[in-house]
């Protein structure tokens, strides 16, 4: 049994505590939030006790920590929990800052323990099908991949000003994920954005639409594109083309139903909102997590592969500002000194 502390009580500590509770082989053992209220609820939801966070770390009780913190505490909760010899599963980004992301991968590599990054998308049904497919040769070679990821509607303007950027805080699930698919990482991102659906949040320096083309060292091609708003709901498509054919991953609606008349064909709109849409992704990223940390088994996303979507969001923000493309190791070899 995987006993578990869990850090932040928000939105989506709520959805994480839900798949501990849910596992046969974890138990929510303990909750801390800088709301103590938040806390409290959560904590007598799953009969789990209240505590601060330096005391969830510190127990030895506790064999794993999941971090579901403000994204600017994650590399410091991250070092700390291993540091205690806890097993970690903390949320997207690592961190708000690729420097201090990667210098949170070397501090951690000494401990030798697993670090998974919640990116929760790969083990999405639909998404890790076109994956396996892929892989098997179903298509032939992989030549062009285009990801769809609209929210339906933009978050407060307060929330914006804190998340890094769309890039840092929504399309990091996108990199990952063309990561994943693609099995590589790009050598040269090209990105545009505007702030077109709500100039606050442009003038809070950010934007809520973006386009980003990504090359690789064999010439394939990864497109991604996002928006803070679709009016019909929460669009999350993934197309792939290779030499032999299609993958494709439509949206999850509201229902099956279609309703064909002599006016038209009419359906169901997509599921309104990430809970709806990624609950089954949320508990099986969960069972991975259990799986590797009692196992003694790698990690399937790795801290390596979260600085890796951190660094394709800080080189298509550079795009951006600069109007032309960058390369990848332009990137990651200054950090690296």
């Amino acid at each position: 049994m995987l006993k578990v502390g869990l850090l932040g009580a928000g939105r989506i500590g709520r959805v994480h505590a839900q798949a501990i509770s849910a596992h046969p082989r974890s138990r929510l053992c303990a909750v801390s939030d800088a709301v103590p209220e938040a806390a409290a609820d959560l904590a007598d939801a799953h009969g789990a006790k209240v505590r601060n966070s330096d005391e969830i770390i510190a127990d030895s009780d506790i064999d794993a920590i999941l971090i579901a913190t403000p994204t600017d505490t994650h590399s410091d909760l991250i070092e700390a929990a291993t540091s205690s010899g806890k097993a970690v599963l903390c949320e997207k980004p690592v961190d708000l800052d690729l420097e201090r992301a990667i210098a949170c991968q070397v501090n951690v590599a000494i401990h030798g323990l697993p670090v998974m990054i919640g990116f929760n998308r790969r083990f999405d049904p639909s998404f890790s099908a076109i994956k396996t497919a892929a892989n098997a040769g179903e298509i032939g070679k992989t030549e062009l991949l285009s990801i769809t990821s609209f929210d339906p509607a933009p978050p407060p303007v307060s929330y914006i000003k804190v998340s890094g950027g769309l890039f840092r805080d929504m399309m990091i699930h996108d990199f990952d994920i063309a990561n994943y698919l693609m099995g590589d990482v790009p050598t040269v991102i090209s990105a545009v954005g505007s702030s077109i659906i709500d100039a606050e949040i442009g003038h809070a320096g950010d934007v809520d639409t973006a386009v980003v083309t990504m090359t690789y060292a064999d010439g394939r091609i990864a497109v991604i594109k996002n928006s803070r708003r679709a009016a019909y709901g929460y669009d999350q498509r993934v197309e792939m083309l290779g030499s032999e054919g299609l993958l494709q991953a439509q949206n999850m609606l509201e229902n099956t139903m279609v309703k064909s008349t002599a006016d038209g064909v009419i359906a169901a709109k997509p599921t309104y909102f990430f809970l709806e849409r990624y609950m089954p992704a949320y508990q099986a990223e969960w069972a991975a997590f259990v799986e590797a940390a009692l196992s003694g088994a790698k990690v399937p996303v790795t801290l390596e592969d979260g600085v890796a979507a951190l660094a394709m969001a800080e080189a298509a923000t550079r795009s951006v500002q600069s109007g032309g493309p960058v390369r990848m190791d332009e990137i990651l070899k200054p950090v690296a000194k």
